[in-house]
């Protein structure tokens, strides 16, 4: 069979990446061409745009990058047609997404949808768009099968999360080693996950490190994101007891002591490796303004909006500053504190619905296209 994935950023080269090696085990003829990024590519086919070039953050931002955007639209339906998929698999990435299976469901094209727009937060109204153009959901949080299905009537596929396959299957760190390849001492690391653009990065991480000087019996440790050079983080370094590993988040998670985090996926990665963490967001003031209106949700990370209520602390906008962000991870450090962390993290992972989550879905996906 041939497959079409278009992945736009990051996280969901992780989750497509797993999909392709599974979809290599339940068909033997799989031939992939997609948009994604290093670990799609590494699974064989043909990359055609890196996420690199598809990474606009927030209104004002998209606003700004309207040509380049259309340029890609038009373009990936030109490649599309030249490659004739069996199915074209859309993995997260909904305003790019969304507008190419419109098209390609008009134009007969098998569409599945993996890893849903995140409609129950904002543009509910793109169900009836989802109900037209998608021929298959995937989802992978547990409420949100009870939306689309209850209340909005169209049926989808619960297949848990892929992030705990790829937590699990990933190989074990040798803390001493690895702490000798990267420079790093024998002191508690707290690990900084300032997000994986640059405008984002800009926002938070002068933030993270302005408390840095406050916890000297910990190292700190920036995870650079792998769309981003070193010499870009170098730039906000002042200080001694900091180190950037890039590339290699898991890996500085899975040592971690604690974490400050930019919300968004990596949220729950950090939960997931049981990892106490402050969760911060600080945006444009005018994309944080249009949000703020059209967005219902009581939480921003992944980790509350499973659990329904507050498991981590989220310093948003003006509430991210150097004096909440002290107390906040000072508390995080008392072991109390981190005794009812690790319970709530225990129960998450319980509601995340098993491992199986890439195999599950190439086994769906191969069966309704065969």
């Amino acid at each position: 069979m041939k497959y079409y994935i278009i992945a736009g950023e990051a996280s969901g080269d992780l989750h497509a990446s797993n999909l392709m090696k599974a979809l290599k085990e339940v068909d033997t003829d799989a031939n992939f061409r997609f948009w994604g990024g290093d670990l799609m590519e590494n699974q064989g086919g043909k990359l055609v745009k890196h996420y690199k070039e598809l990474a606009f953050m927030g209104f004002s931002e998209v606003i700004m990058n309207l040509r380049t955007i259309f340029r890609n639209i038009k373009f990936c339906k030109q490649d599309i047609e030249s490659y004739n998929p069996d199915v074209i698999i859309f993995v997260d990435y909904p305003g790019f997404n969304m507008r190419i299976a419109e098209w390609a469901k008009k134009k007969g094209y098998r569409t599945s949808y993996y890893i849903s727009p995140q409609i129950w937060a904002w543009k509910e109204n793109r169900i009836k768009k989802i109900k037209r153009d998608v021929d298959e959901m995937y989802v992978i949080l547990p409420f949100e099968k009870d939306f689309y299905t209850e209340k909005h009537n169209f049926p989808v596929h619960f297949v848990g999360h892929p992030l705990l396959d790829a937590i699990d299957n990933r190989p074990l760190v040798d803390i001493k080693l690895f702490k000798k390849n990267n420079g790093l001492d024998n002191r508690p690391i707290i690990a900084l996950l300032p997000g994986s653009r640059k405008q984002e990065i800009e926002k938070m991480l002068n933030v993270m490190l302005s408390i840095t000087s406050e916890f000297k019996d910990y190292q700190f440790v920036i995870a650079g994101a792998p769309s981003q050079d070193k010499e870009f983080y170098r730039g906000f370094i002042k200080k001694s007891n900091i180190s950037i590993i890039k590339n290699k988040t898991y890996d500085v998670l899975s040592i971690s002591h604690a974490a400050l985090v930019t919300s968004g996926t990596a949220t729950l990665e950090t939960a997931l490796f049981k990892v106490p963490e402050v969760v911060c967001y600080k945006g444009s003031y005018i994309s944080y303004h249009i949000a703020k209106r059209i967005i219902n949700l009581d939480y921003i990370s992944l980790v509350n909006l499973i659990m329904d209520r507050e498991v981590v602390t989220e310093l948003i906008q003006n509430e991210f500053n150097t004096k909440n962000l002290k107390t906040e991870l000072t508390k995080i450090l008392n072991e109390e504190n981190r005794k009812r962390i690790f319970e709530d993290y225990f129960e998450l992972e319980q509601k995340l619905g098993g491992k199986g989550a890439s195999k599950k879905t190439a086994e769906l996906i191969y069966n309704n296209i065969k």
